[in-house]
């Protein structure tokens, strides 16, 4: 697959979201849904919205999820 490397960016962003993964795929969408000029960087165009924690599915961060939801009662 041909990537782009961006070094420079003269837009203006109301939102940057670094990561777009599960989370910063879910971030940026709520808030280009409120109007917000938003922009998302990865690393790798290949594990966008990659959900490696989600406990469902097993993966790296299964225990530590799981840890965190049991501290909280």
């Amino acid at each position: 697959m041909d990537e782009k490397r961006i070094s420079h960016v003269e837009e203006q962003y109301d939102v940057v979201v670094v990561g777009a993964g599960h989370a910063g795929c879910e971030a940026a969408l709520a808030c280009a849904r409120l109007g917000l000029e938003t922009i998302i960087f990865t690393v790798s165009v290949d594990s966008i919205a990659l959900m490696p924690c989600n406990p469902n599915i097993g993966g790296s961060s299964k225990g530590h999820l799981v840890r965190e939801i049991d501290a909280l009662g």
